[in-house]
């Protein structure tokens, strides 16, 4: 079987090659970066997917261990991969749990990011799957100004979230993420830098900040894709030099470890 855009569907107990157009919204999605045969925090993933999954559609706890059983025997043991899990509710039963194996994107150390002008555009920011299409344009909307990531604010314009990651930032020497008074996606990634940064002895703080509120700090961007980044450019403010970038960037890749 060629893995390469390999779409797979989870029928009678095992993934199976999947060749029709499924059009259904998508309800639920998880991903992660696969370095030959390495991955960060699976096992937090395939958590993360069953709690939305449940939240939606309680599924039977035996069908999607069978599930993410079946993935981990089939991702690819060699190369750069960025696989995709999804749950569509929509879809006819028995054809509800997919697999998409799909070649990694080119990463980078640093990024640019832009402000969208507007408020949170997502319907459901707590859930990545039915804002996933919108999250994608968004990103478009910040490559047309010049930068790689568009930063969503709430209607007070205060920080909540990156189209398609998760903002960070030091002050002094506490790491800092939005808090929960505003609407931020469940981030793995933020995850593990908060508690590599508590490891190191460093305090790990949740506040409400504008990106006024940055100036002259260290800011980071994070994903399961990308690892974290510095952000060297943020349109409207002025930030500080990547001092720790280097080290956290070391720390989050020893977290890989074999998928089997």
């Amino acid at each position: 079987m060629s893995v390469e855009g390999d779409f797979l569907v989870f029928d009678s107990g095992k993934l199976i090659n999947f060749d029709k157009t499924d059009k259904t919204p998508l309800s639920v999605a998880d991903s992660w970066l696969l370095e030959d045969g390495r991955v960060r925090s699976l096992d937090r993933h395939f958590s993360r997917f069953q709690k939305w999954v449940n939240s939606i559609e309680p599924i039977d706890e035996t069908v999607l261990s069978e599930f993410f059983d079946s993935v981990r025997d089939i991702l690819p043991k060699k190369g750069e991969w960025f696989p995709r899990i999804e749950f569509r509710e929509q879809s006819s039963l028995g054809e509800r749990l997919f697999l998409r194996i799909r070649p990694a994107p080119e990463r980078t150390e640093f990024l640019d990011l832009w402000s969208f002008p507007e408020p949170d555009p997502r319907e459901n920011p707590l859930i990545k799957g039915p804002d996933l299409s919108l999250c994608q344009q968004l990103r478009r909307k910040a490559n047309l100004h010049g930068a790689d990531e568009a930063v969503l604010l709430d209607k007070q314009g205060y920080i909540a979230d990156g189209a398609l990651s998760s903002i960070l930032w030091w002050r002094g020497d506490s790491l800092c993420a939005p808090d929960n008074s505003t609407n931020w996606l469940e981030s793995i990634t933020r995850q593990e830098l908060f508690e590599l940064a508590a490891q190191a002895g460093f305090e790990t703080v949740q506040e409400r900040c504008k990106p006024s509120d940055l100036e002259g700090l260290e800011v980071w961007s994070a994903s399961s894709l990308q690892g974290v980044r510095g952000v060297r450019n943020w349109k409207g403010v002025s930030l500080g030099e990547a001092k720790k970038l280097a080290s956290f960037r070391k720390r989050l890749q020893l977290l890989s470890a074999p998928v089997g």
